[in-house]
């Protein structure tokens, strides 16, 4: 049988999974795709773990204890999924040692409510950081104007992390900068270069359901045929071309000599991490953003569906990106002569990003607190309080 996520490997990808929970842990789930499906590394944010609260008695234990100790439910969420996660590091473990320090790292993400507050941002990363204690973590920060400096000065503490919700090419622009310095001040600080991680993540399939949307409100409103057929022809361009574009900007920032002095310090680049990898149109190949997004030194996190769609039936024809980039411009030239706001786009998915997040976040904190609230009454199997909430958690969050 082909390997075909052997063969995307080979060719400079790193293959994570988008999902977590206690079930797939004790089931040794997570260590068999480590295992046999090149899975080295994990991302998880408040959507995932609302649904994986729902759906395990293997919580319940837990639930109790922690109903007993009477903790409030924010230091509870905090107690369940960083107990989650840390296990998932030890399980991921021998990926991160094989890979020296790159791979085999699980994803945590800071409390969604706190994207727009730089302080609160930092402090509760180095909590998260102190909590799961593990060499394989990240801490997600959202790549909001908040969490640019949050980020910097993360870093500057010698703590790995994964940027998050990142849409825009200036965006992503000051997350490396940010990335820079905060290794710079990290190596000021007498820090180890070479056990802090990164990773940037660049949202896709989101971006072409927001361009898709207004290219089909184009086409409603068109009156020459024209025009019609040049707005549909760029329909599901834009997220593979926006991050094709946004991996030229990577490859300028860690070829110069800024970037130089840290690795000679022992730096890891702050790799580009493809995220929301899901496509949300059936019409689209079901791989259509891992085959299209193939290029040495990046991240893609797929959701256990793609990596199996991707082992079955995915295609792997060597650097899809590189190559690519005069292409992925005219995308843009189109998208600006057919009337689309690309700048507007990005504006509105960084804002529904965190405000999906946000609600996601706090299902998860209603259904932790009707569990604690049934475990302290002897109501009812702790976890089945909790599921009311999963489907609408699923609804607002979304796959990443």
């Amino acid at each position: 049988m082909t390997d075909r996520l052997g063969e995307l490997t080979a060719t400079g990808v790193a293959i994570w999974l988008d999902d977590l929970s206690r079930v797939r842990l004790s089931s040794g789930g997570l260590d068999q795709l480590r295992r046999e499906q090149h899975v080295v590394g994990v991302t998880t944010n408040p959507t995932i773990f609302a649904k994986a609260l729902s759906d395990a008695d293997e919580y319940n234990w837990q639930l109790r204890d922690l109903a007993a100790r009477g903790v409030d439910v924010e230091e509870a969420v905090r107690m369940l999924t960083t107990y989650d996660v840390r296990w998932a590091c030890d399980v991921m473990r021998p990926a991160y040692d094989a890979s020296g320090g790159v791979d085999g790292r699980v994803s945590i993400e800071v409390d969604p409510r706190l994207a727009h507050d730089t302080d609160r941002t930092v402090a509760e990363a180095k909590a998260l950081w102190w909590l799961v204690d593990r060499p394989n973590l990240f801490i997600k920060i959202p790549a909001t104007e908040a969490g640019l400096p949050a980020i910097t000065r993360t870093l500057a503490e010698g703590i790995s992390v994964n940027v998050t919700l990142i849409f825009g090419l200036d965006r992503y622009s000051a997350v490396m900068e940010a990335f820079l310095a905060g290794l710079e001040l990290a190596k000021q600080n007498g820090h180890d270069l070479t056990k802090i991680g990164s990773v940037a993540s660049f949202f896709v399939s989101r971006v072409d359901s927001e361009v898709d949307k207004r290219l089909d409100r184009i086409v409603g409103e068109a009156s020459d045929t024209a025009g019609k057929e040049g707005a549909l022809a760029l329909k599901g361009r834009a997220a593979v071309a926006n991050a094709r574009l946004a991996y030229e900007r990577y490859a300028e920032v860690f070829s110069g000599d800024r970037w130089q002095a840290l690795a000679d310090a022992g730096a890891h680049p702050q790799r580009p991490l493809w995220a929301s990898t899901s496509t949300k149109n059936p019409d689209y190949r079901d791989v259509i953003y891992v085959e299209e997004l193939i290029a040495p030194g990046t991240v893609n996190t797929m959701p256990e569906p793609v990596v199996h769609a991707f082992a079955d039936h995915g295609e792997t024809s060597g650097d899809t990106v590189t190559g690519a980039y005069d292409d992925a411009r005219e995308v843009f030239a189109g998208l600006e002569r057919a009337g689309v706001d690309f700048t507007d786009v990005i504006a509105v998915l960084e804002r529904e990003g965190v405000e999906k997040f946000e609600a996601s976040w706090q299902e998860l904190l209603d259904g932790v607190r009707r569990s604690l609230e049934a475990a302290a009454h002897g109501t009812g199997t702790p976890n089945k309080a909790a599921r009311g909430n999963a489907e609408a958690a699923a609804r607002a969050g979304g796959n990443a």
